[in-house]
């Protein structure tokens, strides 16, 4: 593709109109220029009335089959279906000669991962995997911490996604049924894992902890996982339905200084809400700070508010229109995906047999 694609925007397909497609993909979609949705898959009648009043002009499809024999008339796939069919999906799209956009987690397994990313490239196709949080607030922040060395070395990171359900939710996300490739390790685990991955490296060794603390629920639902990256850095990711008291959502300890950050986001919750990106999109109001310090308590008050950088989930698919039409960066590439995917694997093990499993 060539930059004159920018005056005929991509045309993209979105299978899937759940919590994933309805709140996130379609939304960031319509709002990147460049792009346009084109169908939104699901064979949901309620799904496709709600697609048809949030995007008036979208095509609707019930099965990716309607979609794929139009493969000729499309530009991009997003795939926002349920785990387990997010590698026959991406594997019928690139066979039809589509670029492949995949929700988290790619695969159920880092072999699987990698066996996607060898047929895109043997198809010479982009296949990338929405790893939105890459652009949360918090840790656009924590980056430019980082770059600018205000921490010195970091010896720890802390990282939490907790939640307070005490009452399972049902749907698949929270099935016992391995097929369904649910649980907070691959969902939640799926974001801290990579934000990990990115800030401090690959990583030598794992050690984790899964329970299953709600009545009736089926999968794990308040796991910890530890890692020690080649780095040296120790990061210690906790990520729960079952947390009656919230934690910092980063506390980072370095050599010179700390930084402690409470509250997520917020822009899934603005998406949520319907609104749309725009003019102060992303910002937090200055009482939501983190701290940076060393040697005081943040919760007295102790250390220096530190100005959040504005959360940014456009920017994913602003580096997709760019990557397809100018050649740009993959933003978040199956490899990359591939190797978080070796660390919840490794987490899988090690829970499983009370061991450390190195890497």
């Amino acid at each position: 593709m060539s930059t004159g694609a920018a005056a005929n925007p991509l045309r993209v397909g979105l299978v899937g109109y759940g919590l994933a497609g309805s709140v996130f993909h379609a939304p960031l979609i319509a709002a990147t220029k460049g792009l346009t949705l084109d169908t939104v898959v699901t064979s949901n009648p309620e799904r496709q009335a709600q697609a048809s009043a949030a995007h008036p002009d979208v095509r609707i499809a019930a099965t990716p089959d309607e979609l794929l024999v139009r493969a000729g008339e499309l530009d991009l796939v997003v795939i926002a279906s349920p785990n387990k069919t997010h590698v026959p999906l991406a594997t019928a799209a690139l066979d039809a000669g589509l670029p492949v956009v995949v929700d988290k987690p790619i695969a159920g397994t880092a072999e699987e991962a990698r066996a996607l990313a060898v047929l895109a490239e043997e198809r010479g196709l982009l296949l990338s995997v929405f790893q939105n949080r890459r652009w949360d607030n918090d840790f656009r922040t924590l980056q430019k911490l980082l770059a600018d060395g205000e921490l010195g070395d970091v010896w720890r990171f802390e990282s939490r996604f907790e939640r307070w359900r005490p009452l399972p939710k049902g749907g698949w996300r929270e099935s016992g049924d391995p097929t369904e490739i649910g649980g907070l390790l691959y969902d939640l685990g799926s974001h801290v894992v990579d934000q990990a991955l990115v800030l401090f490296g690959p990583v030598a060794s794992v050690y984790a902890e899964t329970d299953i603390r709600r009545p009736g629920a089926e999968t794990d639902d308040d796991t910890f996982i530890a890692l020690t990256h080649t780095s040296g850095v120790r990061s210690h990711l906790y990520v729960s339905a079952t947390t009656a008291q919230l934690g910092p959502r980063f506390r980072v300890l370095g050599s010179k200084a700390g930084y402690v950050k409470y509250g997520l986001d917020p822009q899934e919750a603005a998406l949520r809400e319907g609104a749309r990106p725009g003019a102060g999109w992303g910002e937090e109001p200055e009482e939501l700070w983190g701290r940076i310090g060393a040697g005081e308590s943040p919760a007295t008050g102790g250390g220096t508010a530190f100005p959040t950088l504005p959360g940014d989930y456009p920017a994913y698919y602003a580096a997709i229109s760019e990557a397809l039409t100018d050649g740009g960066p993959n933003p978040v590439s199956a490899v990359e995906a591939a190797a978080a995917l070796d660390v919840l694997e490794a987490a899988r093990r090690s829970a499983r047999d009370g061991s450390t499993v190195n890497l």
